[in-house]
């Protein structure tokens, strides 16, 4: 898996992906922000400030206020890889967050997204 070049793209240039992607497929900003959030702990108000500074994803999971623990309960595949499997805690960070969004996308239901 290549790392550095995922890692210093700013979350900003990706974030429009992620809305388009869950709106395309019925589903809400606001619940892709509730996924954002439970995986993160940001707020609204973090995460509007990430985006502004174009904050890199290294820095966006290193300053992240809490990474939810419940988020070694993301399991799956996603680019081919198992998000359980992957050694590297950034890239795992960053797979989950794909993983979540994708599991958004796909129509399951949000209790089940977080873990609960």
């Amino acid at each position: 898996m290549k790392n550095a070049r995922v890692f210093k793209m700013s979350f900003a240039s990706v974030y429009p992906h992620y809305v388009e992607k869950v709106e395309k497929k019925g589903r809400t900003v606001a619940e892709l922000h509730e996924v954002i959030f439970w995986l993160t702990g940001y707020d609204e108000q973090s995460l509007q400030q990430l985006i502004e500074d174009r904050t890199d994803f290294e820095t966006f999971f290193a300053e992240a206020p809490k990474i939810n623990p419940n988020a070694n309960k993301i399991t799956g595949l996603i680019c081919g890889y198992r998000v359980e499997e992957i050694e590297d805690a950034l890239m795992q960070k960053l797979r989950y967050l794909d993983k979540l969004i994708d599991e958004l996308a796909k129509g399951k239901v949000m209790e089940k997204i977080l873990r609960k």
